[in-house]
């Protein structure tokens, strides 16, 4: 009878495989043969150490890389067990994204992209909801050889990220502080939103006041109303923030600012009603540029969320230590 040790034991024929490699291999093998099957457990590494006589290193080392190769999962009690049967696969990825907004499936796809065929890709939305997060993280915690993680902004959020090995984590989108290094490719939202406000300011100033649509119970990011508070202050504008763009409520001479697409096309929708022109009539801005916006001609500012997919992917395949601030780029079109 075929056991997941005689496939191991086998491969001490093959002078040019090391301990390590032997172990590794001989499960591979023991998974082709069906010796392994899916969430079959595997032997402990007390188990693996007496029956092989390898040491506890060896042993450990063999079982992450299983891991990272996304065929065999851990959790705390269980032990370690087959999670997949296809040996051809070398990686199984997490990515736990806030949603599927177009500028995050530009994300997406770029990075599904970079990863190539033989990399399986599980995909989780939180929502921006610290317990749906939580739950996600807890799941999926030790079945996936790399975790990809859009955090939350939350006082839970540290110690969930915390516990995901740093070999195996990296940080997209918004950036949320760790102890020590971590990997990540993020973006920083005060200082750019600032820039980009100031660099605004001449076309802003041909109008009366600047109205930032922003609740304070929304997924925006803080940092962003900060720095419109900031712009106002410095470049003496006259401007405030409203909860939430009502129709019906739009007034020539106006700059509004969203990162609401709904709001923003609604206000669109009343200037062709009113036959307003937006850019002359009264501006637009808005955050996060995506293709229709680039074909209506709305001005924003944005990260490029197809380049952080591209590299985000680029960080998964290579493993090259990454800590990068995406840069935001400025759109200016017809609307402002």
């Amino acid at each position: 009878m075929k056991t997941v040790f005689g496939e191991i034991k086998k491969l001490a024929e093959v002078p040019s495989y090391s301990k390590h490699d032997r172990l590794v291999q001989g499960i591979i093998n023991a998974i082709d043969e069906k010796v392994l099957v899916t969430d079959e457990m595997l032997p402990s590494i007390n188990t693996m150490i007496r029956e092989l006589r390898f040491s506890r290193d060896t042993v450990v080392k063999g079982y992450q890389e299983l891991i990272n190769r996304g065929l065999v999962g851990s959790t705390r009690g269980r032990g370690y067990y087959i999670t997949n049967g296809n040996t051809e696969q070398t990686l199984q990825v997490a990515l736990l994204m806030y949603n599927m907004d177009t500028f995050e499936e530009q994300f997406y796809r770029s990075f599904r992209s970079e990863l190539g065929r033989n990399v399986h890709l599980n995909v989780y939305f939180h929502h921006g909801n610290i317990d749906i997060f939580e739950t996600i993280l807890t799941q999926i915690k030790g079945k996936y050889g790399m975790f990809v993680v859009a955090p939350i902004p939350h006082q839970r959020t540290r110690a969930l990220l915390e516990s995901i090995p740093r070999s195996r984590f990296l940080m997209v989108d918004r950036y949320e502080p760790l102890e020590g290094e971590f990997n990540h490719i993020t973006q920083e939202f005060e200082k750019a939103s600032y820039r980009t406000f100031m660099e605004l300011a001449p076309v802003i100033r041909q109008f009366d006041e600047m109205i930032f649509f922003h609740s304070p119970d929304s997924l925006d990011p803080k940092e962003i109303p900060t720095a419109f508070k900031k712009f106002l202050k410095d470049a003496k504008m006259k401007g405030r923030l409203v909860r939430e763009f009502k129709p019906g409520t739009l007034e020539k001479g106006k700059v509004y600012f969203t990162l609401d697409n709904f709001a923003m096309f609604a206000m669109l929708k009343e200037c062709k009603a009113r036959k307003w022109k937006p850019g002359k009539d009264l501006g637009i801005l808005s955050h996060n540029d995506e293709p229709a916006k680039e074909l209506i001609g709305i001005t924003t500012y944005s990260a490029d969320f197809s380049l952080m997919g591209k590299k985000a992917g680029e960080f998964v395949m290579r493993r090259e230590a990454v800590q990068e601030t995406m840069p935001m780029v400025l759109w200016r079109r017809n609307t402002l």
